[in-house]
């Protein structure tokens, strides 16, 4: 029964000690983690607009090979 209690006393004290070194040391927010997030999503959306951009350059150039393809067969150019 002592080994139990004795188990249960120091898992305890683990516990809180661990909570206690996890908690930040302050809950206002630090100017440079918000200056890394405002930057980090700036980059987003930029990453968003590039990625629309490529998309729509795709889609001009899926169209014009299949209007080159269109043209090949029709001349008898035997395309693949």
């Amino acid at each position: 029964m002592k080994r139990t209690t004795a188990a249960l006393l120091l898992a305890t004290i683990f516990a809180v000690a661990s909570l206690e070194a996890q908690a930040p040391a302050n809950d206002a927010p630090n100017p440079q983690v918000a200056a890394l997030v405002k930057e980090l999503q700036a980059q987003q959306l930029q990453l968003a607009q590039n990625q629309a951009a490529i998309e729509a350059k795709l889609v001009v150039i899926a169209e014009a090979a299949r209007v080159a393809r269109i043209f090949a067969s029709r001349s008898g150019g035997g395309a693949r």
